[in-house]
């Protein structure tokens, strides 16, 4: 596993937002595609919701990643 961590500039950023900001997707017409086929967990559930709030000190794991997000 390769532990991330990623700044949030606010009080959250969706995960929508985030597949594309952290480059996991080139547009933002690819996200729904990839939240399909992709298995995420959030703080341990299954999720694939675009607008799904992500806070500081919440976790996803993609594949063998984990992020960590924090506050900037």
């Amino acid at each position: 596993m390769i532990l991330k961590t990623f700044t949030i500039n606010g009080a959250f950023i969706t995960l929508g937002q985030f597949v594309k900001a952290a480059g996991l997707v080139d547009t933002g017409g690819m996200v729904k595609p990839f939240l399909e086929d992709t298995k995420i967990l959030y703080n341990g559930i299954l999720e694939n919701r675009r607008g799904k709030k992500i806070y500081p000190n919440d976790k996803l794991q993609i594949g063998k990643d984990i992020y960590l997000f924090k506050h900037d």
